[in-house]
């Protein structure tokens, strides 16, 4: 665990920050910030800056950084839109689109960014649960088991009936089929994610046994 996190904070390796272009919505489209990233925290930070030549040095306006995200359980792509986007996918729900100038440029961030999380998330899931939060834990996943399941056939109903629909409806329109395709996408995604927090809490458990056998 302590590798890829070693490798990051190493002081012959030069910093993980820098300035990308991060996407901020339809009307402004791309903003220019200045982004650090704290690896003992697992923490990415950016600034509002000012484009400069020098893309290595920083040209921040004000003090405090516009946002801040926890890397842990993150999950960083390239994008295949291009060779120099990416996308960061936080536990918390943000999600940050970000552009660098170039294919290297975009990998180094990439693959810095993936050791981090990957330290962080490991550190989390060794993390002993007092037996309360232990149980508490097991409930919601049983009941979010529970609330898919019932997604599941919401969506199987959904798709009989686009199917089967009549005049004036047709089974092949446009707004019919895109909706049947985001309810199933939308469906997958969701039983992607029980599995990685079934996952998780499966290698919490072992750990957990594993501490358990060893004070004997």
């Amino acid at each position: 665990m302590d590798s890829n996190l070693n490798r990051v904070l190493n002081p012959n390796r030069h910093q993980l920050s820098g300035q990308l272009s991060k996407y901020t919505n339809v009307v402004k489209g791309w903003q220019f910030r200045w982004f650090t990233v704290d690896a003992a925290a697992g923490t990415l930070s950016y600034y509002l800056c000012e484009s400069g030549a020098d893309e290595n040095v920083p040209h921040i306006i004000g003090n405090s950084p516009r946002g801040q995200v926890h890397l842990a359980s993150a999950v960083v792509c390239p994008s295949d839109e291009d060779s120099r986007t990416f996308s960061l996918s936080c536990a918390s729900g943000d999600i940050l689109k970000l552009r660098a100038t170039d294919a290297r440029a975009r990998q180094e961030w990439v693959d810095g960014l993936r050791a981090i999380v990957e330290c962080h998330t490991l550190a989390m899931g060794s993390a002993s649960l007092p037996p309360r939060e232990s149980l508490a834990a097991s409930d919601a996943l049983g009941a979010a088991r529970q609330q898919l399941q019932h997604t599941e056939l919401c969506n199987a109903s959904l798709a009989r009936s686009v199917e089967n629909a009549q005049a004036p409806l047709s089974p092949t329109d446009p707004d019919l089929l895109y909706l049947k395709a985001v309810s199933a996408a939308s469906t997958h995604c969701l039983l992607q994610c029980l599995g990685l927090l079934q996952e998780i809490s499966q290698r919490h458990q072992e750990v957990q046994d594993n501490r358990s056998e060893s004070a004997f």
